[in-house]
């Protein structure tokens, strides 16, 4: 049984991460070559270690302190997805809050635990009066056919400093 839970600051710790695997096996990727997607071959594997989970730890706890929400996924108490949204409105008509984060353990993927952290950061984006989220997303295969499905579209606007942050994400956006 899946339980989503908005988490708390004082609920965010490295223990948190102690049952979640964020592995993923990477051998295509989308690019944008000549103003053109293209999938591209390109191999090596996504892999957190605790300094990483640490640092994800950190991250969360400062999306809290400045007024976002971080949402998680549990399965028989062990954490098995997260997501946040950062509450800083952007774009040029203040129309985007920012999907930060969302993760979904690898022993529970394809098991409906993203799109339940993706209704759940929709609707708190909505309330909020945005009207889209905006995804500085993974590019492979995989994290793309994951946002196609949950209706993400090539962002109109870029975030300059999501690009120049991560080059090779792919910026999306889903309406609200």
């Amino acid at each position: 049984m899946k339980q989503l839970q908005t988490l708390k600051e004082e609920q965010i710790s490295l223990s948190l991460f102690e049952n979640f695997d964020r592995q993923q096996y990477v051998t295509h990727c989308r690019r944008k070559i000549d103003g053109q997607w293209m999938v591209v071959e390109t191999a090596f594997v996504e892999q957190w270690y605790e300094e990483d989970y640490r640092h994800r730890a950190e991250e969360l706890k400062q999306t809290l302190r400045e007024g976002g929400v971080v949402f998680a996924v549990f399965r028989q108490g062990m954490m098995k997805g997260f997501a946040a949204v950062e509450s800083t409105f952007f774009g040029s008509r203040k129309q985007y809050l920012e999907l930060s984060s969302i993760h979904v353990s690898a022993d529970c993927r394809n098991q409906g635990i993203g799109r339940l952290l993706m209704d759940a950061c929709k609707q708190w984006a909505k309330e909020k009066g945005a009207q889209f989220l905006y995804i500085s997303a993974h590019s492979s295969v995989e994290s793309q056919a994951f946002y196609t499905a949950l209706g993400c579209r090539e962002a109109r606007e870029y975030s300059r400093l999501h690009v120049e942050k991560e080059p090779f994400d792919c910026q999306l956006e889903v309406e609200l």
